[in-house]
């Protein structure tokens, strides 16, 4: 095969598969599209134009789902649980997993598997149990009680991914930070942690969609209506006998924004991690 002859052929390899990657981003990306489309029209024309583009847009739809979802209130409750939860999951499972990487004690293999284990577990599988526990401590509807019971919800994968990161640290780094003074926690701050920053960026968005996206876990232990999630406000849009398909949409739509931020403010870092092997496949 002469130069030409290979130029040609990675030329056209190349083509099909950016109209391959095309076609499959265009296949996901429709959805969200239709979502927006569909939060700008109204219920009478919503099954009746046929057009990509509405004929007429109707911006208030917005005003109007936030307004009678109370998505004020359930913004901030959303805001909230996941900035903690994310927080407190981070710092958590950053520290377990350094300790099961890089410290020596009895049993760190046994709870360590013990985590792996919790994985097979779904979570409505736990809820009799989760739901019984709360109660003894009296953190049903409570917002503390709902955040740490995300946090376990979320510490199992998050563990696995940072161990098989601190596990590739090199050892020397460890030593140069301890001849520095650094005692264990200042290895882990100031070393481990900065180090495992793609693998912390796939954790926050993971952990991060999975709070966001909760329902069935608040309706379980939360009985106030003031402290439910996002989700809550959406639920109103969706009668027995009908549902509200722009407001619908229109709050489906201001519910997405908030992880397509952080998404887009972490791509690189999170491309860093999948590729890097933060996460076991």
């Amino acid at each position: 095969m002469n130069v030409n002859q290979y130029i040609v052929e990675r030329t056209v390899k190349g083509f099909f598969l950016h109209i391959l990657l095309a076609v499959f981003a265009a296949t996901c990306l429709f959805p969200l599209f239709w979502m927006l489309r569909c939060a700008l029209m109204t219920n009478d024309t919503v099954f009746v134009d046929k057009s990509l583009i509405p004929q007429a847009i109707h911006f208030g739809n917005f005003g109007q789902a936030w307004s009678e979802g109370n998505f004020g209130i359930y913004f901030f409750n959303s805001l909230l649980y996941t900035s903690c939860v994310v927080i407190g999951i981070v710092l958590v499972s950053s520290l377990a997993a350094y300790a099961f990487s890089r410290l020596k004690f009895p049993g760190r293999n046994f709870f360590f598997y013990m985590f792996v284990a919790a994985m097979m577990i779904p979570l409505p599988g736990s809820f009799v149990p989760l739901y019984r526990l709360m109660t003894v401590l009296g953190l049903i509807n409570t917002r503390i009680g709902y955040i740490l019971c995300m946090i376990n919800v979320g510490l199992s994968m998050s563990i696995l991914l940072l161990k098989t990161f601190f596990d590739k640290m090199p050892a020397d780094l460890e030593d140069a930070a301890r001849m520095d003074g650094c005692g264990r926690l200042g290895i882990w701050w100031h070393v481990a942690l900065p180090l495992a920053r793609p693998a912390v960026a796939v954790i926050v968005i993971f952990n991060s969609l999975s709070v966001w996206n909760e329902y069935i876990l608040a309706q379980l232990l939360l009985n106030d209506k003031s402290l439910m999630p996002l989700q809550r406000g959406l639920m109103v849009f969706q009668g027995a006998h009908s549902v509200d398909y722009p407001l619908l949409m229109a709050g489906l739509t201001i519910a997405a924004i908030p992880i397509i931020l952080i998404y887009l403010s972490m791509q690189k870092h999170i491309v860093k991690g999948l590729s890097s092997g933060a996460i076991v496949g």
